[in-house]
């Protein structure tokens, strides 16, 4: 296992919530999250969960990011 991946579930493991969401879920709101983002209106509190999520998980992080920059290039930001 490499430091990068050990760092990964070090941080997963210790920064657990009493509420929280996996990445299915996440995946399936991401658009919504997305949105919001683009136009810079506050995330609404069935938000914050994703935006917990995105801080924590790697994987949904970077399908987060690659959304973005695909909407901000059809809206020609």
């Amino acid at each position: 296992m490499d430091l990068n991946a050990l760092k990964r579930i070090i941080r997963a493991a210790t920064t657990v919530r009493p509420v929280e969401i996996g990445c299915d879920d996440c995946l399936a709101q991401l658009d919504v999250f997305a949105e919001h983002q683009l136009v810079n209106k506050d995330v609404p509190e069935a938000m914050r969960l994703v935006a917990e999520h995105l801080e924590r998980c790697d994987d949904c992080s970077e399908e987060f990011v690659s959304l973005l920059a695909a909407l901000r290039t059809l809206e020609g930001k």
